[in-house]
């Protein structure tokens, strides 16, 4: 009777080896959860990135002045008769 209880209970182990630690186990399906998880994350971070990129487009294709706002922050662009003035703190200014 020993034997046949150390028997089936040996084949018990040898059959939840691979629930617990095998390829399909509980640690192998936690993993998978984390990387979902991190994904949704960088999903959601595009999916944001994509609304402001979208915006920026109706922006630009509505009127011009998304356009000379974007000229003037990113070339440098002025108008004629416009005076272009730059501020630089010292650095002594600049740490307060």
């Amino acid at each position: 009777m020993r034997l046949l209880f150390l028997i089936l209970l040996l084949l018990s182990i040898f059959i939840q080896y691979p629930l617990w630690w095998g390829k399909g186990g509980w640690g192998h399906v936690k993993n998978l959860e984390q990387q979902v998880a991190s994904q949704k994350q960088t999903i959601e971070a595009l999916k944001a990135r994509n609304a402001a990129l979208s915006a920026e487009v109706v922006d630009l294709k509505s009127g011009t002045h998304a356009i000379e706002e974007k000229a003037r922050a990113e070339q440098g662009m002025l108008k004629e008769d416009e005076i272009y003035v730059r501020i630089i703190k010292s650095p002594t200014e600049a740490s307060k």
